[in-house]
């Protein structure tokens, strides 16, 4: 077995992991394919006789892939990346397709990965890094070309904007509990479970963005409403429970970019309002974070 054969192996041993680093980084599968796809070409053409830590190297290979990739988001969007063709990443690559990505989003957390599309690169590769995989101020620093304490105070000010804040008094164990009996049903389309969870004067109102029509829909009463949550079994693939302005509300975001909000009032342990949540504008003044 020559040297780059052997570097092939460690690279398909280390790929989980390293995916894992890209997804994080990017919110999107096939930009984390994209991302190993060019770290396998920068690995297979340096030098490693020298490395001790081959999975740590590998890592920092694959984070600046990363961090070039989200300086130059819009850029790279208009013009990919065109490598593939010229030298295939080492075996275990798969195509990342709807289902694949609904997992993997359900897995890291969809309030998370909207989160951390807010962040600045150098804020998100300082947490991710360090907070989800126990990388060293000091190498991260290396990366960014900062000093180790600037590093810690990106990190600092990522793990705040991550955590959000509740709202004064509220019961965000009662509320979770429900948001997530709410989801769960609307995924697995029980349709009675729905109306149980729901007031039977509940009030569902939604941006005219949602559907869409021409004005914002208000819904009334826990079977219509149930009827129209069962519509959106698609849309809840990619949901998960988050802090919304201080409560537990639900977002969805398909490849990690935040598309509607559902935040919820809840009285007696009952659904009695729904606030969907797609105009852009409005999204952005929504104080998302992510549950404990």
């Amino acid at each position: 077995m020559n040297g780059n054969d052997w570097l092939a192996d460690r690279f398909a041993e280390h790929r989980p992991h390293l995916r894992s680093v890209a997804y994080r980084m990017l919110g999107s599968l096939s930009e984390a394919d994209d991302a190993l796809q060019e770290a396998w070409l920068r690995a297979s053409r340096a030098d490693t006789s020298e490395v001790q830590n081959l999975a740590g190297w590998l890592t920092t290979v694959v984070a600046r892939v990363c961090l070039n990739m989200l300086r130059s988001r819009e850029h790279r969007r208009e013009e990919p990346l065109d490598v593939q063709a010229a030298e295939p990443v080492p075996a275990s690559a798969s195509v990342a397709g709807p289902e694949q990505e609904a997992v993997m989003a359900d897995s890291v957390g969809v309030a998370l990965l909207v989160v951390l599309d807010t962040l600045t690169p150098a804020e998100r590769l300082a947490f991710v890094l360090h907070d989800m995989f126990a990388v060293p101020f000091e190498q991260i620093a290396a990366m960014l070309d900062r000093s180790t304490d600037a590093t810690r105070q990106l990190a600092s000010r990522a793990r705040r904007r991550v955590r959000g804040a509740p709202a004064p008094g509220a019961d965000l164990d009662r509320q979770r509990r429900i948001v997530e009996a709410f989801l769960a049903a609307t995924r697995s389309g029980d349709f009675e479970g729905l109306v149980t969870l729901l007031h039977p004067d509940v009030v569902l109102r939604a941006d005219k963005a949602v559907i869409p029509t021409p004005e914002p829909v208000t819904v009334s009463g826990a079977e219509p409403v149930a009827r129209g949550a069962m519509a959106a079994v698609q849309r809840a693939r990619f949901t998960g429970t988050a802090l919304i302005d201080g409560a537990v509300g639900l977002a969805m975001a398909p490849g990690g970019r935040l598309r509607v909000v559902l935040a919820f009032t809840i009285v007696d342990g009952l659904i009695t309002a729904i606030d969907v949540i797609a105009e852009p504008d409005r999204l952005d003044r929504v104080d998302l974070g992510v549950l404990d």
